[in-house]
């Protein structure tokens, strides 16, 4: 009877090398097709909420059958639409104003509203956002470190946090994850990038292994 130490492996050097190889291949279409897969799993999500949001107000409003599977994502869109060209008038605005300010003196509410809005003003090119969110490059101070960062807030003293009348808030995004940090730091640390905002947040969120090339969209 052999030892456990000469027991024969249960799988030759080619089965192995082939099974890595398996292995390999599998990683590979892995990786190719989960951007594809995570993008339409967000997309279809998307739809599937609009459609139950205003399917079921539809299903209550209309009619015996009337109401078929659909309808609650074109209402969306045509609303979506609607706002969008009602913001072109001055009355739309000035209600949208008006909403704007009562939502804002909810407690609670407030501040999830307000962080929504103040996201969406940040990266909107029509409310200065891509000034807001100016691409910097942050040199750690007397260290050898340098990280891409996004310019939020140029003045602090509002804030009573400025030590410095230089100092500037900074958002430096995480890799691979949603989150990040915001610090305070003098401006001279700070080297303005010629890049996009969405360059910048491409190169950082995928550590810098994005294959799109800056001012180009994906490959």
């Amino acid at each position: 009877m052999n030892s456990p130490s000469e027991l024969p492996p249960l799988l030759s050097d080619a089965a192995r090398a082939t099974l890595r190889k398996a292995i390999s291949i599998f990683l590979t279409g892995l990786l190719a097709v989960l951007p594809i897969l995570v993008t339409f799993s967000l997309v279809m999500w998307l739809i599937g909420a609009a459609e139950s949001v205003f399917g079921s107000v539809l299903s209550v409003i209309l009619p015996g059958e009337s109401y078929r599977r659909g309808m609650g994502l074109l209402v969306a869109c045509g609303l979506i639409f609607a706002v969008g060209l009602a913001m072109q008038g001055l009355v739309t605005r000035q209600v949208l104003g008006f909403i704007d300010r009562g939502l804002n003196r909810i407690p609670l509410i407030k501040t999830i509203y307000g962080a929504v809005r103040d996201l969406t003003d940040m990266v909107s090119s029509k409310k200065g956002g891509q000034k807001l969110g100016r691409v910097v490059l942050l040199q750690w101070p007397n260290m050898p470190v340098r990280m891409v960062g996004i310019l939020t807030v140029e003045n602090l003293a509002r804030f009573n946090l400025a030590q410095d009348d230089d100092c500037v808030a900074v958002y430096l995004p995480m890799s691979y994850q949603i989150g990040g940090h915001t610090i305070l730091i003098p401006r001279r640390h700070l080297t303005p990038l010629d890049m996009s905002l969405e360059d910048a947040m491409r190169f950082v969120v995928t550590a810098g292994v994005s294959r799109a090339e800056p001012g180009k969209p994906p490959v």
